[in-house]
């Protein structure tokens, strides 16, 4: 569904299993693409302004116990966690995952590879990572229905395009010119936005949007690198002063 088509009648549904939402789970979890966009440093987020509005939420601590230290992730046994967003809040993640990530030519969106079940996943697993994750993403969820409710008088669902994207561009960006007042939801929305990409990275769709080949099996000797990724290398290991490691093709004696 389009993000002008979207109304508060909207229902994210859930095209994946539970199963293989654990697969994702565990793929994002050993990834280092939840980090793909982390460039703020430590500094600034030690120094985010409270000012604005910050909803208060009773979050309760997810007691539910995790596979252990060797988890089958290729067949994961029946989760021991129950999933824990709503659907309301399942509606405003989907809506905010196709912003994130559209569908484009050929490329599915965010939502088109259940991105948002990923997600869902995640912020309900009780490991501490993900439950800091939790405590984040849901604050700034409830931030973002609160400020489409200051700003327009109806949740962020049920807004029109212009005002849904008029709110997200005050936060898309977390820097050193982002406002007081758009700090603490720039800084969340950040991790909202790493935990996205990484999760629709780790499909096969996301993987094949980048480029991304995988293992593939070569017919034959293995050619070696182009010429010109063995240009590019010696021209970045001659910025670093490492010309003495650049390639070299081996020679049979």
């Amino acid at each position: 569904m389009h993000n002008e088509d979207r109304v508060d009648s909207y229902k994210y549904i859930s095209g994946m299993t539970r199963r293989e939402s654990l697969k994702w789970l565990g793929l994002l979890a050993a990834g280092s693409a939840v980090s793909l966009s982390a460039g703020c440093s430590k500094a600034l987020e030690e120094t985010i302004s409270d000012k604005g509005h910050w909803p208060d939420l009773d979050l309760k601590p997810i007691t539910a116990k995790g596979y252990g230290t060797d988890p089958n992730m290729v067949m994961p046994p029946q989760s021991p966690w129950p999933l824990t967003l709503t659907q309301t809040q399942l509606n405003l993640v989907a809506v905010l995952t196709d912003y994130i990530v559209p569908s484009e030519g050929n490329n599915p969106s965010a939502t088109e590879v259940n991105v948002p079940s990923v997600i869902d996943e995640w912020v309900s697993s009780p490991y501490n990572g993900q439950q800091k994750d939790r405590v984040t993403i849901l604050h700034g969820l409830a931030w973002i229905d609160d400020e489409a409710v200051l700003r327009y008088k109806a949740p962020f669902v049920a807004l029109k395009k212009e005002q849904q994207t008029a709110i997200l561009n005050d936060i898309a960006y977390f820097d050193d010119e982002t406002p007081a007042q758009f700090q603490r939801i720039g800084n969340a929305f950040l991790r909202f936005k790493n935990l996205v990409l990484g999760a629709y990275f780790c499909t096969p769709q996301g993987c094949k949007d980048i480029g991304y080949l995988g293992n593939v099996p070569i017919a034959g000797d293995y050619p070696g690198p182009t010429d010109e990724a063995k240009a590019h290398l010696d021209s970045v290991l001659a910025e670093l002063g490492l010309t003495e490691y650049a390639y070299q093709d081996s020679v049979a004696s």
